[in-house]
């Protein structure tokens, strides 16, 4: 599994857009800075989601979100690759990782997002949903980024470039 956490605004984040010849597009900006988190998890293999949006980031949400992946996989050992952030440094995870040993954590190189693949995720997911949107409610928003995520396949190519799958054919 590749972790990460990533924000949520109201406002649309502008991005090019197709438009016939001399209509130019028109997107609404909020000046509401309305926002939320989300706390993403990718399977490497299936290249399906784990995702939970929070009001915040800390210790014990992080927590609260390993719980929700040790519960998304319950019969089997997971290996979290995740970045530095304090919050994946604090006592609740601490805590939480000492008492579930079949989740371990191996962190990234600092600072090197470019070697997350739940980026890539994020970058779709922001395409699909929140670039150039027109929702004019910040719940439906969320709602539509959050199903996304659950509903929707990222396919990792890192595993491919490395013959992961290669390997694990060996051993199956």
């Amino acid at each position: 599994m590749a972790g990460d956490e990533a924000s949520l605004y109201h406002q649309a984040t502008l991005m090019r857009a197709w438009s016939a010849v001399g209509q130019t597009p028109l997107i609404k900006v909020t000046t509401q800075r309305t926002m939320t988190h989300f706390y993403g998890a990718l399977n490497l293999a299936t290249g399906k989601e784990v995702v939970m949006p929070s009001a915040k980031m800390n210790s014990e949400v992080t927590a609260l979100f390993l719980l929700k992946l040790l519960a998304a996989y319950p019969d089997q050992p997971i290996l979290l690759l995740w970045d530095r952030a304090k919050w994946h440094l604090g006592a609740a995870v601490k805590t939480l990782l000492s008492d579930n040993q079949r989740l371990q954590i191996l962190f990234f190189p600092p600072p090197s997002p470019e070697l997350n693949p739940q980026e890539h995720v994020w970058k779709a997911t922001r395409e699909a949903i929140s670039h150039n949107h027109t929702l004019p409610n910040f719940a439906t928003l969320a709602d539509e980024f959050e199903n996304h995520l659950e509903s929707s396949t990222f396919p990792c190519s890192i595993l491919h470039q490395h013959g992961y799958f290669s390997l694990c054919a060996m051993f199956n």
